[in-house]
């Protein structure tokens, strides 16, 4: 077991680039200790794994960065919508600058045949037993995918509000989704996830006049526990709100602003 999440140890991890089917394993963590002391080490045990990650991403960070290449970390739980906004953000802004993607799920590569269809470069990582994408999985799927200099690098990460929080992944931002038939209340159920969150996007608010959804509640929530944090709303399906998400990713990644015409 993690002693950070409690993932299986034998997590069956896989990355692959979905064009050609090629599985890469990734070893999971070493837990072995654990096995020997389960109670007194758990600490220890702990902050060598984020230890470990955080150099991890570290690396990360820096070859991107030396390849121009920005990612941007893509958390929510499942169904909020993540892959419906990156095939969307794909289809709007790829013919300005090349996009990359790293598809993360437990099983399938149903969303990554979805990244796919839009003819943007994507990797598949199957954690298996786990539950969130970790540094070293980002590492071995950038040698699998070597996006180009100057990508945008789109990490879609498990459907999960808490684990995704702890690992750094080497990325440049990191995007919280929520959508409306969610409930206004996730950012005070999950606040370590908002915390750390730079962008919080409220989707499907096309849904608003069939939900009960209170979204200035939700903004002052957010707030509170993340003074710095953007919030915005948008609609993934119908396009609306999705300018200024667009104009983020400029800003946040120091480029012009980015605008669509709609």
């Amino acid at each position: 077991m993690c002693a950070t999440c409690g993932c299986g140890e034998s997590a069956g991890v896989r990355v692959s680039d979905s064009a050609h089917s090629h599985d890469h394993p990734v070893p999971s963590h070493d837990h072995s200790d654990l096995h020997h002391h389960p109670h007194s080490e758990t600490v220890v045990l702990e902050q060598r794994v984020l230890a470990k990650n955080d150099e991890l991403a570290a690396r990360n960070r820096d070859w991107m960065r030396t390849r121009g290449i920005s990612a941007l970390n893509v958390m929510s739980s499942p169904g909020a919508g993540k892959t419906t906004l990156l095939v969307r953000t794909i289809n709007d802004l790829g013919g300005r600058f090349p996009i990359a993607v790293i598809e993360g799920d437990q099983e399938t590569e149903l969303d990554a045949e979805r990244i796919r269809a839009t003819g943007s470069t994507v990797v598949q990582v199957n954690t298996g037993a786990g539950c969130h994408l970790d540094a070293n999985m980002i590492d071995r799927a950038l040698a699998v995918s070597r996006p180009v200099d100057g990508s945008l690098l789109l990490i879609e990460n498990v459907g999960n509000l808490v684990c995704p929080a702890l690992f750094d992944l080497g990325e440049e931002g990191k995007v919280v989704l929520i959508s409306t038939p969610e409930g206004a209340d996730k950012p005070v159920k999950y606040p370590h996830i908002f915390a750390v969150a730079d962008l919080v996007i409220i989707n499907k608010i096309d849904l608003l006049p069939y939900v009960d959804f209170d979204v200035e509640a939700c903004v002052r929530q957010a707030e509170a526990l993340n003074p710095a944090v953007r919030v915005m709303t948008l609609s993934a399906t119908t396009g609306e709100g999705l300018s200024e998400w667009y104009s983020w990713i400029g800003t946040r990644l120091g480029w012009a602003p980015v605008a669509v015409d709609k």
